[in-house]
């Protein structure tokens, strides 16, 4: 928290180790290479623009005094969360918490000046070119998060409405595209409903061999309209209710997750209290709520849609034993 040393040979080494890891989770991963410029795409104030890694001429620029700034700014006891969940004792563990930070004062912290996402009007698209055996589509509609755990009922539909579309067997993209249709190797649904900013719903897929993306992007929203028009039935609802409501129940089985759970809620402006209230508001969502989300923010207005382009992967062919030799000196 403070008195933190920085040195120029130990950053120059982690640095390093930073990029190599951009190298394996994004450079190198054809369908991180997508979301990462879907983002790019829908985002245009927002921070969220930015990948939280880095872009690599982020990493190769940064220098020891721009971590060091970035320590000192925002390093601070008032602008910390401290969770400790297991088997303690409470009156001890604020005694600690007591002993080793009480002392260090609190820091004035800069502004956080509103980075409001302007409206968006109209689709936006982009193509990604990278080596992979076939394409990708990832698309993205800007909705709102949980602000209000009592009040909110929008975020909570739009859980189920990724229910709806994914997360199991029976669920509609699979079933309908996936094993019927047999458009699709694979299509997905996903929402987060706990964040700072606006989130995206995303619906992806990969399209099956001799499919295009472009086929597949159309099956994907001939299931919402489906759910736009006809809406869902009790019995669809009650199974999605049931799998979303055991998910988030399930998750509290871990200490580690329950930890994690109430740093996100208390970090995003939500109170650790309200983690059992989404839980019995999910489970009070409406099939007439789920239709209703659906035919509000899945619209082409809120649309961002991202295609991996698969270029050739390449072939590394057997060295000859003059490259053998050279590449073993």
């Amino acid at each position: 928290m403070q008195n933190l040393v920085l040195s120029a040979d130990e950053f120059a080494k982690e640095i390093k180790v930073v990029m190599e890891e951009r190298r394996l989770r994004t450079d190198d991963q054809p369908h991180s290479l997508v979301h990462e410029a879907l983002t790019a795409t829908a985002f245009q104030a927002h921070p969220y623009r930015h990948p939280i890694i880095g872009w690599m001429s982020d990493l190769e620029s940064m220098t020891v005094d721009d971590a060091r700034r970035w320590y000192e700014r925002w390093y601070a006891p008032n602008n910390a969360l401290l969770v400790v969940v297991g088997d303690v004792k409470p009156k001890q563990v604020f005694a600690l918490a007591e002993k080793y930070f009480g002392k260090i004062k609190p820091r004035a912290l800069p502004v956080r000046k509103p980075q409001t996402e302007p409206e968006q009007t109209g689709v936006r698209r982009l193509t990604v070119k990278a080596p992979g055996k076939l394409p990708y589509l990832a698309m993205g509609f800007h909705v709102p998060v949980l602000r209000d755990a009592d009040r909110d009922w929008e975020p909570y539909a739009l859980e189920v409405l990724a229910g709806v579309l994914d997360g199991n067997a029976s669920a509609r993209l699979n079933k309908s595209l996936v094993r019927e249709q047999r458009i699709a190797q694979s299509a997905g649904a996903g929402y987060d409903s706990l964040g700072r900013g606006s989130e995206l719903f995303y619906l992806v897929g990969t399209p099956s061999e001799g499919r295009t993306a472009a086929e597949l992007e159309t099956a994907i929203l001939a299931e919402v309209e489906r759910i736009v028009n006809e809406g869902v039935s009790e019995e669809e609802l009650d199974r999605v209710k049931a799998q979303v409501t055991a998910a988030q129940v399930y998750q509290l089985d871990s200490v580690y997750y329950q930890a994690m759970l109430i740093g996100q809620y208390e970090m995003v402006g939500l109170s650790y209290k309200d983690i059992d209230k989404v839980v019995q508001s999910i489970r009070g969502v409406t099939a007439a709520q789920v239709q209703e989300v659906a035919k509000k923010y899945l619209i082409d207005d809120a649309l961002t849609v991202a295609v991996l382009d698969p270029q050739p992967l390449e072939t590394k062919a057997p060295a000859s034993p003059t490259t053998g030799m050279r590449h073993v000196r």
